[in-house]
């Protein structure tokens, strides 16, 4: 079952630790420390102390500072947290980027959460307010899928590889504990506490409570049985030639008629580009919708991708870049009326028949550096519902990238019903054109 608005997905999430009754098993690349974050824990710790046996895998990239709050809930008897790949040096993490680069640099880019091993929720999702439509200024179009059945034991599986691998260390072994460490626990109790009074009454906590009974009290909730591939890393890629690629690799290549890729980071190298322009030559219709450089929160990623972009329409691909204000579905609760969108979907759809969902980007980090996971789904009617979806916001939502009879670029949108044309990146700034043209200068591609 698609979860595809913000408050859908952090309802669902909350649903299902509130029913929970043996185990709760979640693993994120980012779990922060905002509404929606302090949220996630407070529904962990509260299945904790029913009884439930609750395990947090969490990369290390977004926990600096957090050691002794981590170090508390994992001081619960029912609660463990353990952090994939840890940073030596708690403070100065830099020297370690420094000093063992190709270790730090690889990162668990995973998202799953899989409650009593029956039901499980995969997809681009992080923990923070920006996925969940809770942010006032910026808001990111994304999207999971609910799932049970088989596929749960898939996770499942996969989640127990990186739960036991050597790279996945309890916060005992490393962090900086504090010294009274049951206080801890309930000084983040305190904290919980306060932030649920503080936002109980706002209209977003009554849109995810409104969310919660009608996931509670609906008993026909729109699931479709499928086949599906469940593709992930191992915890090792980067020392092993086991990687998520070459299975999406092959499904792409059975692409006949059409292939419709949405990817917020999406950094073709030469090899991708000679890719996309062989499944042309075949006849297949390939569309790209990627991040504008006004919508991507990853300035540098946008300079890897801009030079792809030529030579892609020149074979044929049509390429589609999303508007900075464009309308992301339920997140008006919360977002001003400014607030930037930024595309984080991680989807394609191939000849309308198979669907992937996950947490992998067309760039080189998800290739080669960051391990992860999505399930590919074998159901024409959810790929034509998927693609239809996706096609049916590129009008309000996009601007079509096209090359003019010079072979400039050029970007066509429709501004209140009436086309336009514009000759520069839409709603940037000439620091920002400037920036981007200095970043493309950068030999970093491969890490992108």
């Amino acid at each position: 079952m698609p979860l595809r608005m913000g408050i859908d997905a952090i309802a669902a999430r909350l649903v299902l630790a509130e029913t929970a009754q043996q185990t709760i098993d979640a693993q994120y690349y980012q779990v922060t420390n905002d509404l929606v974050s302090r949220g996630f824990f407070d529904a962990l710790l509260r299945a904790a102390d029913r009884g439930v046996r609750v395990r947090l895998l969490i990369d290390d990239v977004f926990t600096r500072g957090r050691d002794a709050g981590l170090a508390g809930i994992n001081s619960h008897p029912n609660f463990s947290i353990r952090v994939f790949n840890p940073f030596k040096r708690r403070s100065a993490r830099f020297i370690d980027a420094i000093t063992n680069f190709r270790r730090i640099n690889r990162r668990m880019h995973n998202k799953s959460f899989t409650v009593d091993n029956s039901v499980t929720v995969i997809g681009g999702r992080n923990i923070a307010d920006e996925y969940y439509g809770a942010r006032e200024d910026l808001n990111f179009g994304d999207l999971d899928v609910l799932g049970v059945g088989p596929l749960v034991d898939d996770v499942s599986e996969m989640f127990n590889a990186f739960w036991n691998h050597r790279l996945a260390v309890d916060l005992i072994a490393f962090a900086q504990m504090p010294s009274d460490v049951p206080a801890e626990l309930e000084r983040v109790r305190g904290l919980l506490e306060t932030s649920r009074q503080e936002i109980g009454n706002s209209p977003y906590a009554g849109a995810v409570r409104q969310r919660f009974l009608e996931f509670v009290e609906d008993d026909h909730h729109p699931f479709t049985w499928a086949n599906h591939a469940l593709v992930a890393d191992t915890p090792g890629k980067g020392s092993t030639s086991s990687s998520i690629k070459l299975s999406l690799r092959d499904v792409l290549r059975e692409a006949h008629r059409e292939l419709f890729i949405v990817s917020p980071y999406f950094v073709p190298r030469k090899s991708g580009v000679r890719a996309f322009a062989t499944l042309r030559r075949r006849g297949v219709a390939v569309t790209i919708v990627t991040n504008s450089l006004a919508s991507n929160n990853q300035p540098l990623v946008h300079a890897g991708y801009a030079p792809a972009r030529k030579p892609l329409l020149e074979c044929g691909v049509r390429i589609f870049e999303v508007r900075s204000d464009a309308d992301v579905p339920g997140a008006e609760i919360a977002a001003a009326s400014d607030a930037i969108a930024t595309l984080h979907t991680k989807s394609f759809v191939v000849d309308r028949a198979k669907w992937f969902i996950g947490s992998f980007n067309f760039d080189p980090r998800s290739a080669d550096i960051n391990t992860e996971m999505g399930v590919i789904i074998e159901s024409p009617k959810l790929a034509e519902q998927a693609e239809e979806s996706f096609r049916a916001a590129l009008t309000a939502t996009t601007y079509e990238v096209k090359l003019d009879e010079r072979g400039k670029l050029r970007w066509h949108g429709n501004d209140d019903g009436r086309a336009i044309v514009i000759d520069r990146e839409p709603h940037t700034t000439p620091a920002q054109r400037v920036l981007s043209r200095i970043l493309r200068i950068l030999p970093l591609r491969g890490q992108l």
